[in-house]
Formats: C-alpha cells, structure tokens, sequence
C-alpha cells in the first residue's frame, strides 16, 4: 500500500502579540489528519472564522511553521526538506487561494504568471512547448488561450482569474491542491463552474488530490469524499462528507448546518439561531470542550477534560460526551 499523500500529526500554532510578546492566540491546536495516497481524494476542513482552516492551509502549504506536531508529505517533514526535495515538494503542492485580484501583478499580463512557473520549474524546452502547456491549462480549466493570453488582470472576471490559478496549478502536475475558499470571492453563477473543475482535476485522467478549505458546507457537500469540522482550532466532527453534513452529530455541526438558509422560496428563513456565532479565535486554552460556554448540553465532564472522539456511524465520529455510553 503507498504511503500517505499528506499527515498532519499532532500539528499545533500559536500566535503572540503584545510588547513582551506575552499574549498567545492558540489558531491550531493539536490537530492530526491523514490524506491516503492510494486514490485522488477531496478533504474539507469546514468551519467558520477563526476556526485554523487558513492556518492549517499556511502550514500544509509550507508558508507557516508549526509551533509544535509535523506536517508530513509522503512519509517526509516538509519543514525538514532541503535543496532538490523541497523544490519537488513546491511542484506537487500548490495553493488557490480566496481572492484571485491579489495574485496577479497588475502591470504584468497573464502569461506572466505561467512564464515564470514554466521557467523555474523548467518545464519547456522551448517557447513554443511553453505556449503549448499554457494553452492546454487553460483549456483544462475551460478557458480559451486566444482570449486569455495577452490580456491584462483587470481586463478579467473574478471567476476568469481564478480559473487562472487553477490553470496554473494544473501546470505543474502536483498531486495535492490546497484550495482555501476558492469560490467565497466570485459570483455565484460561477462557482458551480470552478467546483465542476475541481472535481474532474480529481476525478479525471489527472488525478490530483485536494484539501479544501471553506466555511460554505453546501459547497463541501458537493465535492468532498471527507470532512473535518473545526472550532477554534481543534476538529470537533469527522467522517464521509455526507453523513457529517446530512447527520451532523456534533452540537457544533449541527449550529452550522442549522445556520445555512433554505434554498426554497416559498419556506422563509425566519428562525433565529438559538447560540450565536462569533469570529474570534479563543485566546485561553481550555482544559475541557472550546464549546463548552456555547453549548446547550453542556455537562460539568465537558469543562473538566476535552472529549475524544466517540463513533457515532460508519467512518463518522465526533469529540462530543453526548455519544459516550451511559451518558
């Protein structure tokens, strides 16, 4: 059996602030997954802001550094790698993130972004092999290279940019895409087209595995085999898309889902949420559940020790003492 595509073991940040540097944001918080690299597969990890999506994301990604834990990429530390492995690493790692504006130079047309890609990666023999590869991207993300090339970003729709990206990433032949909110940022009549994308990049001849990070779980529904659920730092439900989003056990899980309006004109969303959700990541590192003060079946076992996880289905569990026996 091949070894894993990605591990996170026990992976940990923390961020401080202050004149002493005394203050400590805990963004991640001892969280470990496991991507297989048996088959191309789709992982989300959902949940709202401040909940260590981005900063897992930066950290798969090779952008931040764990306080504590390892970020492994086929049995190896990406922390640890040097020289002609961790070029590889870059190649078969690529990021898409939330605002496509940011990523381009507006002085620079669009062929910049895969010039450069093709140069360092050494890519092409030629510039007509260079044009080649570039035209086969962009068609791969169904875009038309003779509308494209030559342009300048802003002469581009937010959804032609990102489509962009993914061309670029699809360039290099990675085998893992870190997506963080890749459609949070372009209109809605076109996110359907970037997720379709994102699932034949998996699901097609190309094979390409991904980690996606999101807040929006109608869209995690529709493109993920798996799903991790995280609040202030920590995966709190795991387990097949589906069952996760279509029988959250999780009180967490359950306030996300609850929180997501009806697509039925005719049934009116009127019902508030029962607990509110708020954008803060916690500054205290509690001994017990980070849900405790929030929810509505809290017990005293939940604020004196944090809950493991407990099945509650086939490949489905969750960090909740509501699901231990006897309770």
């Amino acid at each position: 059996m091949e070894e894993h595509l990605l591990e996170v073991q026990n992976a940990t940040k923390v961020f401080r602030s202050g004149l002493l540097r005394r203050d400590k944001v805990v963004a991640v918080d001892n969280m470990s997954l496991v991507l297989p690299g048996d088959e191309p597969r789709t992982m989300t990890i959902a949940g709202e802001s401040g909940s260590g999506k981005t900063t897992l994301a930066l950290m798969v990604l090779g952008l931040l550094t764990p306080t504590s834990g390892r970020i492994l990429f086929r049995g190896a530390d990406i922390h640890r790698m040097t020289g002609r492995v961790f070029m590889n690493y870059r190649r078969e790692v690529q990021g898409v993130f939330q605002n496509p504006y940011e990523a381009f130079n507006p002085f620079y047309k669009i062929d910049h972004v895969f010039g450069l890609a093709i140069d360092k990666f050494k890519l092409a023999k030629s510039k007509s092999e260079a044009q080649q590869i570039t035209a086969d991207a962009l068609e791969v993300v169904r875009l038309d290279p003779d509308e494209i090339l030559g342009r300048y970003p802003y002469q581009l729709s937010g959804g032609q940019l990102q489509r962009i990206l993914l061309a670029r990433a699809f360039l290099l032949k990675p085998r893992l895409i870190v997506a963080d909110e890749p459609v949070s940022m372009i209109d809605v009549s076109l996110r359907a087209i970037v997720l379709d994308i994102m699932i034949s990049l998996k699901n097609e001849e190309f094979g390409i595995s991904q980690l996606y990070i999101t807040h929006d779980l109608s869209t995690a529904l529709q493109i993920s085999d798996e799903i991790l659920i995280t609040y202030r730092g920590i995966v709190v439900e795991k387990g097949d898309a589906e069952a996760v989003i279509q029988n959250p056990k999780h009180p967490y899980t359950q306030l996300l889902i609850n929180a997501i309006p009806l697509p039925d004109p005719d049934q009116k969303w009127t019902e508030p949420l029962k607990f509110a959700v708020g954008d803060e990541v916690s500054v205290v590192t509690q001994r017990g559940c980070k849900f405790y003060d929030r929810c509505p079946f809290r017990m005293k076992m939940c604020f004196d020790t944090r809950p493991p996880f407990y099945p509650v289905g086939q490949n489905h569990s969750a960090a909740c003492y509501l699901y231990l026996e006897g309770v």
